[in-house]
């Protein structure tokens, strides 16, 4: 849905969502499509959106992306942040100024990407299309389900055009980040997953340094709860991505080790980017100029079959996959469409 939606803003293509869920118990739009769609609202002028009386069927047709400052939204508890500012970040640099916003909720849940990574990992990522001016995440207050109160601050530049990638070569990793956080907790837990995570990442290379954040009080939010993200950088620039943060009774010794070992084993699948950010590359791939794009990866994700395909549906774009057997991963290229950002005259 979120990934249908953004291409056809991009590709300012009109669509019709029939039969959303028609099926299920609780039929049509879920409230975080519905603040998605308010999102979107507030960053562009002239869309025109409607949902009928009982949410299955949605019309959209997208207007001009403005960006700005000041623009403030509150992301409804049920997602994190991240779902919203994976497509924000892609909308942000093609809107017609720089956009600075504000979003409330929730900072950190399992479904969506954390905001340590997205501040640590998918800001960079597109250093590599040729982007110079830096995605700024700050964050002001953390928020975990069920309650939230987290509150992020971001700041993403306007550019006229991306530049074609070629990243097949990720590198040896030279050294491991992260950042180990609680929210209205004993602040010892962070340090017990500090331990825990260290205790297997020491074993490849010495430089692991992991943040540890106590927030308490307002700062912590509205529930407690306790996380890790962890990244791991390379020679050649690539970051890779895990993240962690408990569903059920867990001790934090268990997260830690749980987080590392998923770090090791997105090292050990050969890819340039993790599996999270394999949808997020393909998109700025297609939006790249009408050059050959080309990009190692691991193991394919449904997630990521999906959005090429609606990136053939919205762009006319195929992807060319080849499986690699020697270092057992993929890759992926495909010649760009040529987007740019024609309402963004000067930069």
């Amino acid at each position: 849905f979120r990934y249908r939606v953004l291409l056809a803003t991009l590709s300012g293509k009109s669509i019709v969502i029939s039969d959303i869920r028609s099926e299920d118990s609780s039929p049509g739009v879920r409230d975080y499509e519905a603040s998605f769609l308010q999102l979107l609202s507030t960053m562009s002028m002239g869309a025109n959106i409607s949902i009928n009386e009982t949410g299955t069927k949605l019309r959209y047709k997208p207007g001009t992306l403005l960006g700005g400052y000041g623009l403030e939204h509150t992301c409804p508890n049920t997602r994190g942040m991240g779902y919203f500012l994976e497509a924000l970040i892609i909308l942000g640099l093609f809107a017609k100024k720089d956009t600075e916003i504000t979003l409330a909720g929730v900072t950190d849940c399992n479904k969506d990407i954390s905001i340590d990574t997205i501040r640590n990992v998918t800001s960079g990522l597109i250093h590599h299309f040729g982007v110079e001016q830096k995605v700024v995440v700050q964050v002001l207050t953390r928020g975990i389900q069920p309650n939230g109160g987290g509150k992020v601050s971001v700041r993403i530049p306007a550019i006229k055009e991306l530049k074609p990638l070629n990243l097949l070569e990720p590198g040896k990793v030279k050294r491991f980040r992260g950042v180990s956080y609680v929210c209205r907790c004993s602040p010892q837990f962070a340090n017990r997953m500090v331990t825990s995570a260290r205790s297997i990442l020491n074993r490849f290379i010495p430089d692991v340094y992991i943040h540890t954040d106590h927030c308490k009080g307002k700062a912590g939010g509205l529930s407690s709860g306790f996380g890790i993200s962890l990244s791991a950088i390379s020679i050649n620039g690539v970051s890779l991505s895990a993240q962690c943060i408990p569903s059920e009774s867990t001790l934090p010794e268990d997260l830690g080790r749980k987080c590392a070992k998923m770090l090791v084993e997105q090292i050990a699948q050969g890819g340039c980017v993790d599996t999270i950010h394999q949808a997020f590359m393909a998109v700025l791939m297609v939006l790249s100029p009408e050059d050959v794009s080309r990009l190692r990866i691991g193991k394919l994700a449904k997630p990521t079959i999906e959005v090429l395909r609606l990136v053939q549906t919205f762009f006319g774009v195929t992807f060319m996959i080849k499986p690699d057997p020697k270092t057992k991963s993929v890759v992926m290229s495909c010649v760009g469409a040529g987007y740019k950002n024609f309402s963004r005259k000067h930069c």
